[in-house]
């Protein structure tokens, strides 16, 4: 084990990383008053929870919040491209809006109707919502100073920046002015506060303009609010042809502050503030209560952007009255507001990490076709189902191309007179799929189509329902999975008769069906045409859209019957092995308690215990007496990990699965998920390497501690950066081969 890394300095730029201090560790609350006790006394099972501390989870949420913080840090890494950094700075932004939307509106609503429980942190909700509000609150004041005082200069060194209207020149002004009265001035409404027009509705997440007028006759004063158009562009750039290199932007409030004369004639303008309110967009459908899930989750979207106040945000120099006129009308508490240096919502800024400049970007990566699945000497695409008769065919997004793989699967199966059959869940899937363009040719020409939409995917609800009203349409048998259930799983299933028999063509990954994540997002999948699995295919899609609630499967876990079962007998089995036990898991989060406990236990035996997490971490690792032999490790970087590995034992007897679960109670309690075996040695070695490369301490990568805290491992000893996995594979998989053919 390395030790941890030297001390966060204060905010200072230096040649590696713009450091920002983390929001303080969370500490234990056992009830003795001390940390994690050593090992159980003797005559305890160490499997028992009982004997375990009290004290062994981490909270979810502070969790989360450090998640966020390890983005924030990336952000203010010198030694990355700008343009990454403030595509980082986006995220963060875009990251917290869901947690205050969700998270925290779910915390909120459990205390209102009475049913708070403590978490398995032993944190009431009423103490959680207090550590998030000291911890977001400083979180998001770095964020905007991060910008403020450091990315947004930078910035502007190259040529890429945020122009004040009073900064403009006369003729920028002027040609300004007539863009706002033919092109915004037209969308605007103006809502003014009197007693003939009441406080209007803030939509969420809508910037504002929060307007004090002064009538000029009467002396008196007067609110308005302006919201800006959201399907306007936030960034105007103002155009130089004498220069390509120069990006010059006016923020859109900025425009309407300048031309409020034309909303409010007669009147003076005084003082503009902007605002933006974060509220309740949580959905929640009785599903055994609902006749027809698609009316009800219609309804239930309507009603969303009716959901209650969760969080204020203001510009730091806005008087008190106005706050005061905010919060009392928008019921929001003091503590729910956040004073910031303007301007607001930096999810805008991928407008600008979208600029081409490819000199302040992540090298250019383009993916490549799998070996297995490339053409050899020929210019026409790969025969995907001919590669798949060959061998099972392991896949790594977005190093291995998703369009030239899983894509052109599925496109050349809805093409092949021969198939009879296709089957698909679709949990999130880009606006314009090739994937829902291939299941409804597929349908038009006479195949089987069924798809497993789920509509209840958070914030693609509406999305979802479209595709499933157009995969409707033109005759594809649409469901939407098991009441009660979100179906999360990943799975294809390609029916093809071949010499008067039937084979099976399957594909389970990681990720969702959506091409334009694969490019960003790193998953596996595995094409296939093993029996077993299509077996167990066909009775899964057999229990999705119709009556099998019995099914029993061969090579899969299936949530929430057999995944957590099932991975704590594997974990058990290291156990028992003692220290020659081997798990290693990577996933997005982990806090499922029986998971964690089944861990602690293995590593009280003696096992080594390796968890690679992005997100959410409730495990306390190396501590005396409970996981000793337990790391917990963080990836974060170019492409968003997000494949789900878990794997136990090692050389040629380990035991690899790889799937749509991360180890929390949604997933394996209110989910259909699937875990598949990968029984390939090649693979499983291909896989078990992955694992350890992502664990090394020569990897970069955060380190978390017993006291809940993470550290950044980026530097050597020597001060020298360490190696960035992303990097790596992208130059690793670049050199594959074409592997021989199986027979």
């Amino acid at each position: 084990m390395t030790s941890n890394p030297r001390p966060v300095p204060d905010i200072v730029e230096s040649s590696s990383v713009v450091p920002l201090p983390t929001i303080r560790a969370q500490r234990p609350r056992a009830s003795n008053g001390r940390f994690i006790s050593a090992v159980p006394s003797d005559g305890d099972f160490p499997g028992d929870p009982q004997s375990l501390p009290e004290d062994r989870f981490l909270d979810r949420e502070v969790s989360w919040l450090q998640f966020n913080e390890r983005v924030l840090q990336l952000a203010g890494d010198a030694d990355l491209p700008l343009l990454e950094r403030a595509r980082f700075l986006a995220i963060f932004a875009s990251n917290l809006d869901e947690f205050f939307m969700v998270r925290v509106a779910g915390l909120k609503r459990r205390i209102a109707t009475g049913i708070a429980t403590r978490s398995a942190s032993g944190l009431e909700p009423r103490e959680v919502l207090d550590e998030i509000s000291v911890g977001a609150h400083e979180l998001m004041g770095r964020h905007s100073m991060l910008f403020r005082d450091v990315v947004g200069p930078a910035l502007s060194n190259e040529g890429i920046s945020l122009v004040r209207w009073d900064e403009l020149t006369k003729e920028e002004q002027e040609r300004l002015g007539d863009m706002f009265r033919s092109t915004v001035y037209p969308v605007l409404t103006p809502l003014a506060v009197d007693p003939a027009h009441p406080f209007p509705y803030i939509s969420g997440l809508s910037l504002n303009l929060a307007v004090i007028l002064i009538n000029p006759q009467t002396g008196h004063e007067h609110f308005a609010r302006v919201k800006v158009p959201p399907l306007l562009p936030r960034f105007i750039e103002l155009s130089d042809d004498d220069d390509l290199y120069l990006n010059r932007y006016v923020l859109l409030e900025e425009l309407i502050a300048a031309h409020l004369e034309f909303l409010f004639p007669g009147m003076e303008v005084h003082e503009t503030f902007t605002f933006r309110v974060t509220r309740n967009e949580d959905v929640e459908v009785e599903e055994d209560d609902a006749e027809n899930l698609l009316t009800a989750l219609e309804k239930e979207l309507t009603r969303r952007r009716f959901g209650p106040p969760v969080r204020l945000e203001v510009e730091e120099d806005m008087d008190d009255h106005v706050l005061d006129l905010l919060t009392r009308e928008l019921r929001v508490h003091h503590s729910e507001v956040y004073r910031l240096p303007s301007p607001l919502d930096l999810t805008a800024l991928n407008t600008v990490a979208d600029l081409d400049r490819t000199e302040l970007r992540y090298p250019n990566f383009v993916p490549s076709t799998h070996p297995a699945l490339a053409p050899v000497e020929r210019a026409a695409p790969s025969d995907i189902l001919a590669a798949m008769r060959g061998g099972e065919v392991l896949l790594h997004h977005p190093y291995d191309s998703f369009s030239t793989s899983v894509q052109a699967f599925i496109e050349q199966a809805a093409n092949d007179p021969q198939v009879l059959a296709i089957k698909q869940t679709l949990y999130r899937t880009s606006g314009d799929s090739p994937i829902i363009d291939a299941l409804i040719d597929a349908a038009a020409s006479g195949k089987q189509v069924l798809a497993v939409v789920e509509i209840k995917a958070r914030f693609d609800e509406e999305n979802n329902i479209t595709w499933a009203r157009k995969l409707e349409h033109a005759g594809v048998h649409v469901v939407y999975g098991m009441v009660g259930l979100k179906t999360h799983a990943k799975l294809c299933l390609v029916v093809r008769e071949e010499k008067g028999a039937l084979r099976r063509y399957c594909h389970i990954g990681t990720g969702n069906y959506n091409p334009k994540t694969a490019r960003l997002y790193e998953d596996l999948g595995l094409l296939t045409t093993d029996e077993t699995i299509g077996e167990d295919l066909t009775r899964l899609f057999n229990q999705l859209s119709g009556m099998a609630p019995k099914s029993k499967f061969k090579r899969l876990l299936v949530a929430p019957r057999s995944v957590r079962s099932g991975l704590v007998s594997l974990i058990e089995e290291e156990a028992a092995k003692g220290p020659d036990g081997c798990i290693r898991i990577k996933v997005n989060s982990i806090v499922d308690e029986a998971i964690i406990d089944a861990l602690y236990r293995a590593s009280m035996a003696g096992a080594s215990v390796d968890v690679w997490v992005r997100g959410i971490s409730a495990l306390r690792p190396e501590v005396p007496g409970l996981s000793e032999t337990m790391r917990v490790r963080s990836v974060l970087g170019r492409f968003l990990e997000h494949s789900r590995v878990f794997a136990f034992g090692t050389g040629k007897s380990a035991k690899i699965y790889i799937g749509s679960a991360d180890m929390m109670h949604r997933n394996l309690d209110r989910r259909v998920e699937a875990l598949v075996q990968i029984t390939d040695r090649d693979q499983v070695k291909t896989l078990g390497s992955l694992l350890d490369r992502g664990m090394s301490d020569e990897v970069a990568s955060w380190h978390l501690d017993g006291n809940g805290q993470w550290h950044r491992h980026h530097l050597s000893s020597d001060g020298l950066p360490l190696t960035d996995i992303h990097t790596e594979l992208i130059a690793a998989y670049g050199t594959r081969r074409r592997p021989g053919r199986r027979r």
